[in-house]
């Protein structure tokens, strides 16, 4: 059982955040570390496409949990963390994003942060979770993806301290993963995740591997999925790209 206690490991610069703690979760370390870099040279997010951010200027992370919960619940997690970050930025920062389903949080309607969750498997049992985020901090990607930065945004008189924002981050994340270890508190985590998704009730279009559809974002279920209704009835979304659509 995890006693409550980060663990972080700040490196001035890595590969990749996730695959450190990865290999790290792959040598038995306990849960609990965060792996923080100030450069990534193969940062990833979703669908493998590259996360860059010149040195020093953002907050790159990566949690290693080890939840007491099934693989179908690895949505949770993502979101524990997204709630997390969320608070951070509005203590540290004054700004108070809201969640994109499934991995992003927004200023509005301006990408502020990203996260991707990676899991582990021993004998088809879940046996860990990293958890990778990155937050524009100083920096708010590139001109044409039309993000937003916490100094551009925030109401700070100085510029964010990125551990400062950390601290604060897993200061919130503490009392959330207690909440995976149990259907109750499973069940709390994703009702607080419904309640702070902008996604809900937006016309989207799911970009997945073999097509796409649009839809209603109608609800996320107690295992973090987004449920669709569309004109041939609803689909549950476990991965996939999505896209809020503009009315008409």
């Amino acid at each position: 059982m995890w006693g409550g206690e980060w663990r972080i490991q700040w490196l001035e610069e890595v590969d990749s955040t996730n695959t450190h703690a990865r290999d790290q979760a792959r040598r038995g370390v306990d849960e609990g570390l965060v792996v923080v870099a100030d450069h990534q040279t193969a940062g990833r997010g979703r669908l493998d496409r590259r996360w860059q951010s010149p040195p020093g200027t953002n907050l790159l992370a990566s949690i290693l949990l080890r939840p007491g919960c099934d693989a179908t619940d690895v949505h949770l997690c993502t979101g524990a963390v997204a709630l997390a970050a969320a608070d951070a930025c509005r203590e540290v920062a004054g700004v108070e994003p809201v969640l994109k389903w499934p991995n992003d949080l927004l200023v509005d309607g301006r990408k502020l942060a990203g996260i991707l969750a990676e899991a582990e498997f021993s004998g088809g049992t879940l046996v860990a979770v990293i958890v990778g985020i990155g937050i524009n901090v100083a920096w708010p990607g590139p001109e044409e993806a039309g993000g937003a930065c916490l100094d551009d945004v925030g109401t700070a008189a100085q510029p964010v301290d990125r551990q400062v924002l950390l601290q604060r981050l897993l200061g919130a994340l503490t009392g959330r993963r207690a909440l995976l270890d149990d259907a109750s508190g499973r069940g709390t985590l994703a009702d607080e995740i419904r309640r702070r998704c902008a996604t809900l009730g937006q016309a989207v279009r799911v970009v997945l591997p073999g097509g796409e559809f649009t839809g209603l974002a109608a609800a996320i279920d107690d295992e973090g999925r987004l449920v669709v209704e569309t004109a041939s009835g609803p689909r549950r979304v476990t991965a996939g790209d999505v896209v809020h659509l503009r009315p008409g």
